[in-house]
């Protein structure tokens, strides 16, 4: 097999539908676009969502509540996951998302006090919860923020 004989296989090229060449083409007169309307008009098409001068689905559905667009997600990490680490160690986000642990997606990493802290620890996160400081703190850490 050389590259100057390779062909593509049979029916993977397809001729483009000439429209607009005479009657006897089959695609003649109209084009294949019908008889009148906006469909058969040049020019743009109508918007997406255009329902044709009807109140438009995105218009007609009732809104609720509020976006708030200076929102902060963050990454959740539980206290009991930190056991995976030596004693002593500095766990910051980086390290965590090395392990797995956390994806690094989203506007920081929070750690909050679901289980027990078996092992010296200094955290660095962005936000700590309550109880996780706690935690931390009683194991002989340090929660620190970044």
């Amino acid at each position: 097999m050389e590259l100057n004989n390779i062909k593509p296989p049979r029916g993977a090229r397809k001729k483009n539908k000439r429209v607009g060449r005479g009657e006897a083409s089959g695609h003649g007169k109209t084009s294949c676009k019908g008889n009148k309307g906006q469909r058969a008009r040049s020019g743009p098409k109508s918007a997406r969502g255009f329902e044709g001068g009807q109140m438009p689905l995105q218009r007609r559905v009732p809104k609720r509540g509020f976006a708030n667009i200076f929102r902060k997600e963050y990454e959740i990490v539980n206290v009991e996951r930190l056991n995976s680490f030596e004693g002593g160690t500095e766990v910051t986000p980086e390290l965590l998302g090395q392990r797995g642990i956390v994806k690094l997606n989203r506007d920081g990493v929070k750690v909050l006090g679901d289980g027990a802290l078996k092992v010296s620890l200094t955290v660095r996160a962005h936000v700590f919860s309550k109880s996780a400081r706690e935690k931390i703190e009683a194991a002989g850490g340090k929660a620190e923020v970044v």
